[in-house]
């Protein structure tokens, strides 16, 4: 193992998705770190936290766990002090402060972030739709999205409109392709919000480039050439300009950054509509 090597244990009593959500943003801010990570989730009883506990102790490393139950999780705290090794709590130190500012104790019951509430099935139903809507199909109901994406090839349109359907919001998207004529259907949408996403055409290029490596292509079309890369990226803000649809330049943003300024985008969509209506 390399000084950046590491072992990294997330350990949850319930699914695990917000212990490994929370440690893939904070790795982000550290480019060189190589963790190797070990995933313990559903957690809940003396045998279980012991199975973890011999596995930190044949892999030492930095721990982090979202768990309630106060024996399960005093048991690993201890583990971990004997090892000499950081322990860290990723949901209690919040939860301690709520429940004194609300002056009320937690319910600790495990993984109640995913109870099947009405929430839940939003989601669901958002995912099911961005599935539905991907790339220009099924533009018949686009009028029941709350957020239509346009955009050229490569501009990160599908994996933002899966991470908004992931936040409940249902998201369509249309791809702008050079020589074929957007459907008809999107310049009479009233209801969703349309929004134009774009890219750097050096970035365009490279990634494009790397795309048809990966696909094993070999000939040089017009997709990875410079001047038509150019063009196409001009063509579309032109065209977004037009329409007066909002851009987004997602050149310098993560999946994560797109989709939060799409979310505010949509927040000051309502707050125009909720204004017109008073």
């Amino acid at each position: 193992m390399t000084s950046q090597d590491f072992h990294l244990h997330l350990v949850s009593d319930a699914t695990g998705e917000t212990v490994q959500s929370v440690a893939r943003a904070c790795l982000v801010q550290f480019e060189e770190a190589a963790p190797i990570e070990h995933i313990w989730t559903l957690v809940r009883n003396e045998r279980q936290i012991e199975e973890v506990i011999q596995a930190i102790e044949t892999n030492p490393g930095f721990v982090l766990f979202t768990m309630v139950n106060v024996n399960i999780r005093t048991r690993l705290q201890a583990a971990c002090r004997r090892l000499q090794i950081p322990c860290i709590s990723v949901l209690q130190p919040i939860m301690s402060a709520l429940g004194g500012f609300l002056q009320v104790e937690g319910q600790a019951r495990p993984g109640r972030q995913h109870l099947l509430d009405g929430e839940y099935f939003e989601r669901i139903s958002a995912m099911d739709y961005a599935m539905t809507h991907d790339d220009g199909q099924s533009v018949w109901n686009l009028e029941e999205a709350d957020v239509v994406l346009l955009g050229v090839s490569r501009t990160s349109k599908t994996p933002t409109c899966i991470y908004l359907a992931n936040r409940g919001i249902k998201a369509a998207n249309i791809p702008i392709v050079p020589g074929v004529e957007l459907p008809p259907e999107v310049f009479d949408l009233t209801s969703p919000l349309v929004i134009g996403l774009t890219n750097d055409a050096g970035n365009l290029l490279h990634v494009r480039r790397n795309r048809l490596r990966m696909m094993n292509e070999q000939d040089e079309t017009t997709y990875v050439d410079p001047v038509a890369i150019a063009e196409e990226v001009t063509q579309a803000k032109r065209l977004f300009t037009a329409q007066n649809w909002p851009i987004i330049d997602i050149s310098r943003r993560s999946i994560e950054e797109t989709a939060a300024a799409i979310i505010q985008l949509r927040v000051q969509q309502q707050e125009q509509k909720d204004g017109a209506y008073r």
